[in-house]
């Protein structure tokens, strides 16, 4: 399998394809969900770390790197690739297709959520691992409500729009990239069963946006800034599912 800096592999264009939808879409789904506890409280959202905190660090880091790093990373990078090797057929053409619309803000949008990704783990996570390095008592409140809440605002709400729009071009990558994967992949091969597939991503990404969003107001009601001061200290490890 010889592989071309100049163009696209099969096998690997395949692998692209399946990776951003297991494991990357899955996990970005879950995490999605287990953020959205914000909405309850710091106590909840605390307990979700907490729980994942309390696994054995050394099976936590080999399911982080083998289930997230690793096929992000080829995801994205080679997506990366892809992007810049596509000729976009929508801006400054005649054919404007809805699908030809999709096709070219999938890819703006992955460019957009690698670079959001980028700023999001080294500012959680790698503030988490920096912090337990530098041998501090609980380097897992980097990654705490009151961690989020300070950041969400502060600067002023810089950190909100950022946030916003990372989530916003994650969630449309996912969604049509649901769209993008069941045709790839001959899953959707009728153009009725296209047609099908183009709205279930429609409102997937809806729903998607509604549930990472959920996530940012939950740090910002007024009602939880007061049990930001009482949160309970967590065992400090090294990984976290939950802060990437």
């Amino acid at each position: 399998m010889a592989a071309s800096l100049t163009s696209e592999n099969f096998v690997l264009h395949k692998l692209q394809s399946l990776t951003g939808i297991i494991p990357v879409g899955f996990y970005m789904l879950q995490h999605l969900t287990l953020n959205s506890f914000a909405i309850a409280g710091p106590d909840k959202f605390n307990a979700v770390i907490g729980f994942f905190e309390g696994m054995p660090f050394h099976l936590l880091l080999l399911l982080e790197i083998c289930l997230i790093w690793i096929p992000l990373l080829f995801h994205a990078v080679y997506g990366t690739f892809i992007a810049f090797r596509a000729q976009p057929n929508y801006i400054g053409t005649k054919y404007r297709w809805s699908q030809n619309r999709m096709f070219v803000l999938q890819r703006i949008t992955g460019l957009i959520a690698f670079a959001f990704l980028i700023v999001h783990v080294i500012t959680t996570t790698g503030a988490k691992y920096w912090a337990h390095a530098q041998g501090a008592a609980n380097p897992v409140e980097k990654i705490q409500f009151a961690a989020w809440h300070d950041k969400l605002t502060t600067a002023p709400y810089l950190w909100t729009l950022f946030y916003l729009i990372g989530v916003l071009a994650c969630s449309y990558h996912l969604s049509y990239g649901v769209w993008n994967f069941s045709i790839r992949w001959g899953l959707a091969i009728s153009e009725r069963a296209q047609i099908a597939v183009q709205k279930f991503s429609f409102w997937m990404f809806i729903v998607v946006t509604i549930l990472g969003w959920s996530a940012l107001v939950g740090f910002l009601l007024p009602q939880h800034a007061s049990g930001v001061e009482s949160q309970t200290a967590i065992t400090p490890v090294s990984g976290t599912l939950s802060g990437v």
